[in-house]
């Protein structure tokens, strides 16, 4: 008997035990699903060092955005994807994103090329995309569901002609790459040294993306003598450019733009980086909060210092997370309204003053100087002639 009594004890107790196992099932809130972002970057091949900067910079602003509780009390995921610098291979990822990953918005941590590419696609579809720093004029004109949060070639062109200004240079040397980046702000610096300055450009000549003896342009430049040097540039052509000047005894200050600020320019340049001026909008002398925690956290994660590309792309999770926020909503429609409603949000990057009707930030920009192997803040841009895009 007592036997038997054991036995049933056993199964009521199982019975117990299943019953609350499955009340807790049945009774448990829902898990709740991620929000997820789409991102694409050159990972791999010549654009490697960026892509993988934007792609920590999308990460750090991931882990900073859902360790406040990420947003509408859902954390964000991101789903990226390496698009080599391939305009093809972006078009397959946005693809791809779209319509198997079910993506809520996506961000570009490209160059102009694969970034226009893919910005179509995200257009046609109706759904959000954000360029972290990629800056084509085409990317964004004409698409409403396209924004872009880093500067355009325009203003930035215009604010290198600027910084020629506060240099007293009245007769300036002109070195650009022949690819839509360094054409338009070899444009627009012409045009502002020639037109606002009252200056004269006397040398004006392109070379190719890649190129890395520019000792018979530099050779050339020398014999003219200019007060300055305008040299559009990724980071790598950039080391060449300064070290085979200085190779050459060129001592005319050299002005870059945002294709410099990248820790590759100061450790492929060494002691030639020195003095060297360029166009950006990442300070990283500010005394703002935001900027001092990116850079340290960035560091902190990475090893390597911070650079301008990584600011944008975590300025674009930034700024999307605000707009999902004011709109209450995933729907495309409800984000692409809030993104083009906000209104002086603290960036990384600056302050977005907002969005142009083409979805283009208004936003200050700075040049930095290298001292002593780093970055330094060398003068604030805020001149609306000079920061406000073009429509």
């Amino acid at each position: 008997m007592d036997k038997k009594l054991a036995v049933a004890a056993i199964i009521v107790i199982i019975i117990i035990i299943g019953g609350a196992i499955a009340w807790w099932y049945l009774t448990k809130p829902p898990a709740v699903q991620p929000i997820k972002i789409g991102f694409h970057a050159p990972l791999t091949g010549f654009a490697a060092a960026d892509g993988l900067s934007a792609l920590h910079g999308a990460q750090l602003a991931v882990q900073h955005i859902n360790a406040k509780g990420g947003v509408l009390g859902r954390p964000l995921k991101l789903i990226y994807y390496d698009d080599a610098c391939d305009p093809d291979e972006a078009i397959a990822i946005a693809h791809k994103l779209i319509e198997e990953d079910r993506v809520v918005a996506a961000i570009s941590g490209s160059y102009s090329h694969p970034t226009l590419a893919a910005s179509a696609i995200f257009n046609e579809s109706g759904i959000p995309y954000i360029s972290a720093y990629a800056v084509h004029p085409e990317i964004t004109r004409d698409k409403p569901y396209v924004f872009r949060v880093g500067l355009t070639g325009v203003p930035e062109g215009k604010a290198m002609g600027y910084v020629a200004g506060l240099l007293n240079a009245t007769r300036v040397a002109i070195l650009y790459m022949d690819i839509p980046f360094g054409t338009t702000l070899a444009e627009n610096a012409k045009a502002y040294i020639e037109d606002v300055l009252g200056g004269e450009v006397i040398y004006y000549e392109k070379y190719e993306l890649g190129e890395t003896d520019f000792s018979t342009w530099l050779t050339e430049i020398k014999a003219l003598n200019p007060d300055a040097i305008l040299a559009p540039a990724y980071y790598s052509e950039a080391a060449h450019i300064v070290s085979q000047a200085k190779e050459l005894g060129i001592t005319a200050p050299i002005i870059g733009c945002e294709g410099y600020d990248s820790p590759k320019f100061l450790e492929l340049a060494g002691d030639a980086a020195e003095g060297t001026i360029i166009v950006t909008d990442l300070d990283r002398d500010s005394p703002r909060e935001l900027v001092q925690t990116f850079l340290s956290d960035y560091k902190n994660m990475t090893g390597i210092e911070a650079d301008m590309v990584g600011a944008s792309a975590y300025d674009a999770v930034l700024v999307l997370a605000k707009a999902i926020e004011a709109a209450g909503s995933l729907d495309p429609d409800d984000i692409v309204n809030a993104l083009k409603n906000l209104e002086n949000v603290e960036m990384v990057t600056g302050t977005l003053y907002y969005f142009t009707e083409q979805g283009n930030a208004c936003k200050p920009m700075v040049a930095q100087i290298v001292r002593e192997g780093e970055f330094h803040h060398y003068a604030d841009i805020t001149d609306p002639d000079i920061i406000t895009p073009p429509e």
